[in-house]
């Protein structure tokens, strides 16, 4: 057992975000309830759910306190200044939250090559990255089937017929054990979901059939 992970944070009623998507807040719409912090972590990762990061984001201490961990890892490229609650209440400040994709690899590659958290967590983060049920026709979509993917997506909404971010960042496992790290981002599209999503698999694949033929 890890004690961190079953640790249990209360889910306050000023974590809700009305009309935002979450599925804890389905489960719990009064709140005022102890979650642990695995649990958090799985719908947060697993299912984006915009409560359950805003729990989390409030324990750590703020957008603040994030951006500066992730830089102490080396990761410049990455700038966080508002919470779930904030884009809620106004869309257009998500473009002063952002990460470069490849800062956002770099990210990547440092949990399995040097992870900044215990083994346990690190494994737990992985699975659950592995087990994320989002964007299905994403990155997912152009592997082989049965191909080992952890993720994580990233969304917007649509505003004025453009669509600010549909975006998959993923480790993929190559046949060989070797891990592909990658990050696409699409932004301001004015496609629709099917074709963002397309391009997102395309890019994918051909990013995995080079890795394969690289050694």
């Amino acid at each position: 057992m890890d004690v961190t992970l079953d640790r249990t944070v209360r889910f306050l009623p000023t974590d809700i975000i009305p009309g935002s998507y979450s599925p804890l807040t389905d489960r719990y719409p009064k709140a005022n309830v102890d979650v642990t912090l695995r649990e958090l972590i799985r719908l947060a990762v697993g299912q984006s759910d915009n409560g359950a990061e805003e729990v989390l984001i409030r324990l750590v201490g703020g957008p603040p306190v994030v951006q500066s961990y992730i830089r102490s890892l080396g990761i410049s490229a990455f700038h966080l200044i508002y919470s779930e609650r904030d884009l809620d209440r106004d869309e257009n400040l998500q473009y002063q939250d952002w990460i470069e994709p490849a800062a956002a690899v770099q990210l990547l590659e440092r949990l399995v090559n040097n992870p900044p958290i215990s083994p346990v967590a690190s494994a737990f983060l992985l699975q659950t990255m592995t087990d994320a049920v989002t964007g299905p026709g994403r990155l997912r979509a152009g592997l082989p089937p049965g191909t080992v993917l952890a993720h994580k997506t990233g969304s917007s909404g649509t505003h004025g017929g453009i669509t600010a971010a549909t975006n998959d960042i993923a480790l993929v496992t190559l046949p060989d054990g070797r891990r592909l790290a990658i990050a696409v981002f699409v932004t301001d599209s004015r496609a629709d979901e099917d074709t963002r999503e397309g391009v997102i698999a395309r890019i994918g694949r051909a990013a995995y059939d080079q890795a394969i033929t690289t050694k």
